[in-house]
């Protein structure tokens, strides 16, 4: 499943944080991020992952 999140992350990032998470503050910050620019939200979507 970890490998899955984290290929989610790098492709999708807020579906890499639902994954991990589910629809939460973490994932609106992803959504926001990945529309403003790809490249924070996918920084972000990785440190969420994988943060244990």
């Amino acid at each position: 499943m970890k490998a899955l999140q984290i290929v989610t992350a790098v492709l999708v990032p807020p579906v890499g944080v639902f994954l991990k998470r589910g629809i939460s503050a973490e994932f609106w910050i992803a959504f926001a991020l990945t529309l403003a620019f790809f490249v924070p939200g996918l920084v972000y979507a990785l440190v969420v992952v994988l943060k244990p």
